[in-house]
């Protein structure tokens, strides 16, 4: 039903740009009961949706940011969905100067948290409660139940709060939607979200390459593995749509669609920033580095088809016991992606110290258990450990996760040196066994690095036997002083 906005001020939520995302989250908020405001700055978006799924319940039109506002209940609650940066900026000025005090803004988009950061602080000063929430689950999320993030002002979420969590996800009658903390809180967390799903992506990725070119399998054989995974330890919705996807048929050849879609992998951004932001945080996220190098490098194809032809080596042959090596890769797969996950944990962990944000990460692995795109079983065992501990000081020392690495250990081994053998790249299978490794280790090389930078650079250097800082006189007699 669509309501005339002379009726004056009826909508509890309106939704500001009506691309797919927008328009599915304001059919999911209408589908719940609630009055929805809709305007666009194509008011023929705002018409399609109206004449598409109108009867989905109450929408209320508008052309202007004025009658958008004006059809609010207050406080006025306006979900911005357009795209991030300048466009944002944009909107939320022209929607400031139109709301009063006490008004909710709510950025839905994939936003910068630093930009969120900055957008709370200025609007809060004008009297307006900023949120930026992060929203995941893509189109089919926003339309049947996404998992939401959002900050903000904690009081912002007294009346905001119950209109989210009725359209997130809901898993065993908990909705996937929390308040997670201040300002940028919300973006930050659903930025570190994406940067954990490229890291599957890849890890799921390499699997995929490893039956292909290590055994020798068709898309269908390994959609047939990956089905077998979903209904065990892996059960998640990148492990089912991958098999979805290695069983299509391409319309055109009769071909797998697989091998016929060019492998350069596309990407928007978030997975960078996260790599950015854990550089500045000083937090290895080696696996969702790795993840994100990897798209990079598909996407250099003048390169890489002057490369094809390079010495590659094979010092072995295709493993022999199949059915073996297709148990080492599920285990793999399995202890990479609890890597991926403590390093995407560490990182929350760490802007939440540097920004006085308080996260818990036991509200975060709730609210990813559905809806969004890493929602995954494992997610209640994370859960679980982080109750149990919330001062956990690495996700892989959790008892249950600890085993499951214990149990995966030899198999984890046994695919990556294949893998190199074969010459067969497994960047990510890769790097989280050597970030492992590197964390259980009990020396590094890192007192070598110590010691050269203090003979180049006289950094000083800290010693096991004795207290504070120390450095050597490389250049005179090499006796040892207190910095």
């Amino acid at each position: 039903m669509t309501i005339d906005n002379t009726e004056g001020a009826r909508a509890q939520i309106g939704v500001t740009g009506l691309a797919v995302m927008g328009s599915n989250i304001a059919r999911n908020f209408a589908r719940h009961g609630h009055t929805v405001a809709l305007h666009n700055r194509s008011i023929a978006k705002t018409d399609a949706l109206i004449e598409e799924h109108g009867s989905e319940g109450d929408f209320v039109r508008t052309e202007t940011i004025e009658e958008f506002v004006a059809a609010l209940q207050k406080p006025r609650r306006v979900l911005i969905m357009v795209k991030a940066g300048d466009p944002t900026d944009a909107v939320i000025e022209e929607l400031a100067s139109a709301m009063e005090p006490g008004d909710i803004i709510i950025d839905g988009g994939n936003a910068l948290y630093t930009d969120t950061i900055r957008r709370e602080a200025s609007l809060r000063d004008r009297g307006l409660h900023f949120v930026g929430a992060g929203i995941s689950g893509g189109e089919e999320g926003a339309l049947n139940g996404p998992s939401i993030m959002p900050g903000g002002p904690k009081e912002s979420y007294q009346a905001l709060g119950p209109l989210l969590e009725s359209i997130a996800a809901q898993v065993d009658g908990t909705p996937c939607c929390t308040h997670i903390g201040p300002d940028g809180s919300g973006h930050f967390v659903k930025m570190v979200h994406n940067g954990i799903e490229y890291a599957d992506m890849q890890l799921i990725g390499e699997a995929y390459n490893l039956f292909r070119d290590a055994l020798g399998y068709d898309a269908d054989q390994v959609a047939d593995v990956f089905t077998e995974w979903n209904s065990g330890d892996l059960e998640s919705y990148l492990v089912e749509i991958t098999a979805e996807v290695l069983k299509q048929k391409d319309a055109k050849t009769g071909k797998a669609l697989v091998d016929v879609i060019v492998d350069a992998a596309e990407q928007k951004g978030t997975g960078r920033w996260t790599v950015k932001s854990a550089l500045d945080l000083g937090v290895p996220v080696t696996g969702i580095a790795e993840a994100v190098f990897a798209r990079a490098l598909s996407g250099s194809r003048e390169q890489r088809k002057a490369a094809v032809g390079l010495a590659s080596g094979r010092l072995a042959d295709k493993p022999a016991d199949a059915a073996q090596f297709t148990e080492d890769i599920r285990q793999a797969l399995y202890a990479s992606k609890v890597v991926a996950y403590a390093q995407g944990f560490d990182q929350i962990a760490a802007g939440s110290a540097e920004y006085d944000w308080d996260l818990h990460p036991a509200d975060l692995a709730t609210i990813w258990r559905g809806g969004c795109i890493i929602r995954a079983r494992f997610l209640n065992r994370i859960k679980d450990a982080y109750d149990e501990n919330p001062k956990l000081p690495s996700l892989i020392l959790a008892p249950y996760f600890r085993d499951a690495i214990e149990t995966a250990i030899d198999s984890w081994r046994r695919v990556v040196s294949t893998a190199t053998l074969l010459g067969i790249p497994v960047p990510a299978f890769a790097s989280s066994l050597s970030y492992y490794d590197a964390l259980r280790a009990e020396r590094l090389p890192a007192a070598l690095t110590q010691g050269q930078r203090d003979f180049f650079g006289a950094h000083t250097y800290e010693r096991v036997d004795a207290e504070g800082k120390f450095h050597t006189l490389w250049s005179g007699d090499r006796s040892e002083v207190q910095a």
